[in-house]
């Protein structure tokens, strides 16, 4: 990731800070045009023919156009994705969360005048309903596989009951993607390979492969046959009770400065021991 590296030094400085804050109150206001203006969605498809035709705002507004979910889970929805979406950012810093996300979204773009273009080739004509396949859906899953990879064990709870880790919904999600890619026809497919892209190149490009080398590998052996042969070891040892941090989480350990020589004291008996002196 040194390329990541190096554009993070020279453009750090203009990423978005809580990103997922916009584009949570995009799909607010489009759940708003949904439910009282659904005449106007057919304005805000992603149509590489129409945009060609001068209506570029549609390169944008298809962010407008929200996931399909029920109204009584809206809150939840939406609460768990800007939950997801900060979680990440936390995670891999502001930069690299505008990259994966901005670039996710640009893939998108690009996977729709590719289908385009396709089309165009095939048939000779220029074709509409390309933006019925494009839209923010399989963005959200690539979030949450994002998500399900930097935190595994990440708990939630399935209609607020059945509680279920990040990494098993991960996998459902993945297996959902692949079987939706078999059935579905090219366009289908073109809009699920756009919308994952991102999350493709941010799977294999952070992946640790070091860790299945056989220098690694040798290293982990050796740290174990270590620490096996020092596991009766201790670090702290009072120097009156003798007891260690083994005898209690609670316990605390400080040497004494007026002591000549190294002697380690608990709490119980740092102030009230008798000081030692070699003289």
């Amino acid at each position: 990731m040194r390329f990541l590296n190096k554009m993070e030094r020279k453009f750090g400085r203009f990423a978005i800070p809580n990103l997922t804050f916009w584009l949570i109150g995009a799909w607010v206001l489009g759940f708003i045009i949904q439910y009282t203006m659904p005449q106007v969605q057919v304005l805000l498809t992603l149509e590489p023919h129409l945009i060609l035709r001068g209506q570029v705002w549609r390169l944008v507004s298809w962010l407008l156009i929200p996931p399909s979910v029920n109204i009584l889970f809206l809150i939840f929805f939406l609460s768990c994705y800007y939950f997801i979406g900060t979680s990440i950012e936390q995670a891999i810093g502001t930069f690299r969360y505008n990259v994966y996300l901005i670039g996710g979204l640009l893939c998108t773009v690009i996977g729709a005048f590719i289908l385009y273009l396709i089309y165009f080739i095939a048939v000779g004509i220029p074709v509409t309903g390309i933006g019925y396949y494009f839209g923010s859906q399989y963005v959200t899953m690539s979030l949450f596989m994002a998500f399900a990879i930097i935190y595994p064990n990440a708990q939630f709870r399935l209609y607020f009951v059945i509680p279920f880790k990040a990494k098993w919904m991960g996998i459902v999600d993945a297996v959902w993607m692949g079987f939706m890619f078999i059935i579905s026809n090219w366009a289908g497919r073109v809009a699920i390979i756009s919308s994952v892209l991102n999350f493709l190149i941010f799977f294999f490009g952070t992946r640790n492969y070091r860790r299945i080398s056989p220098h690694e590998i040798h290293r982990k052996q050796v740290y174990r046959q270590q620490m096996r042969q020092a596991q009766g070891v201790t670090k702290h040892k009072c120097a009156i009770c003798g007891r260690t941090e083994k005898d209690g989480d609670h316990l605390q350990f400080r040497f004494c400065s007026k002591c000549e020589g190294n002697y380690e004291y608990c709490q119980d008996h740092l102030f009230t021991h008798q000081h030692i002196k070699r003289s």
